[in-house]
């Protein structure tokens, strides 16, 4: 058990088992992240348990903030944490480098050296280095309407379910055909049925243009053509769930009139601008119109 910062201790399983370290230290709550919950010590202890695995697809992100708050809560109060999986290592690790993060505004690097310091048997695999080098970019705060982590839950969805069966609903973004709002939504070019909002477009770095397609003419490299997007990546919606469910990949096609929209990919598809993105739901701009809503004091003014 290493003392990390002031009221904060991360340790392994087997420091429950030592009631009196524990009140040598000052210990009031205990944060388990593992595989499961550990017997408790005697004593009088606010506990909290996130099940985890030590595996590169397990969604730790998704907790950070939590974990956080839970930490906080008890060094606000002048009481003391200790932050444990089963060997110390590797998800009690990512937990308290994120709190280092969020605390401490400190970058991953910096936050992870400074733990590896203080106990350097430290080693997070590399699926926890990649969510707090997200969590570092989401500014230490989990955006669930962040295209970056709409992006990093669907690819935690394909790591979850190989088979894509049982899909859980709230992947789906809402069908902005069921109700009103005021931001952009687009719509089909043939039917004018609305299809996905403005906030469900996942925006992408561009990518290297026509060099990155192998199968361009060395004539078109040579004049340095750069291929723009084409096409606008989404999150899926709710009138996709019965064509994505189930398959890998195949079209998308209007729901109202049944005309070609685009593809999707779980494995992912390269955009027209060269970038590869993963998983795919590729609507074609051409094949679809952008509408605007403006209000009325708008007009007037």
């Amino acid at each position: 058990m290493i003392r990390v910062d002031a009221g904060v201790y991360i340790g392994a399983a087997s420091d429950l088992q030592n009631a009196q370290d524990l009140a040598n230290a000052g210990i009031t709550h205990i944060l388990t992240v593992d595989s499961q919950q550990q017997a408790l010590p005697d004593g009088s202890f606010r506990m909290k348990y996130i099940h985890a695995l030590d595996d590169t697809q397990t969604d730790l992100l998704s907790h950070f903030d939590d974990c956080v708050r839970f930490m906080c809560d008890a060094c606000e109060d002048s009481k003391v944490v200790l932050v444990h999986c089963h060997v110390g290592q590797s998800r009690s690790a990512a937990v308290v480098t994120a709190y280092l993060m969020k605390l401490h505004k400190m970058n991953f690097a910096d936050a992870y050296a400074k733990l590896q310091q203080l106990k350097p048997d430290v080693k997070m695999n590399e699926g926890f280095m990649d969510q707090l080098a997200l969590y570092e970019l989401l500014g230490c705060e989990v955006d669930a309407t962040s295209p970056q982590y709409k992006e990093y839950r669907l690819l935690k969805v394909t790591e979850k379910y190989p088979d894509l069966q049982n899909i859980p609903k709230e992947v789906f973004a809402a069908d902005p055909s069921l109700s009103t709002c005021s931001e952009v939504v687009y719509r089909c070019k043939m039917c004018r049925r609305t299809l996905f909002r403005g906030s469900s477009v996942l925006s992408h770095s561009i990518g290297q243009g026509s060099t990155a397609f192998g199968y361009k003419k060395l004539s078109d490299l040579q004049r340095g053509i750069e291929t723009q997007c084409t096409s606008y990546f989404t999150e899926p919606v709710q009138w996709m769930e019965q064509a994505v469910s189930g398959k890998m990949n195949g079209q998308l096609l209007c729901p109202k009139c049944n005309s070609k929209l685009g593809s999707f990919n779980w494995c992912g598809e390269q955009c027209s601008c060269g970038r590869w993105v993963t998983p795919a739901f590729q609507m074609h701009k051409n094949r679809v119109d952008e509408i605007k809503h403006i209000s009325i004091a708008t007009l007037k003014s």
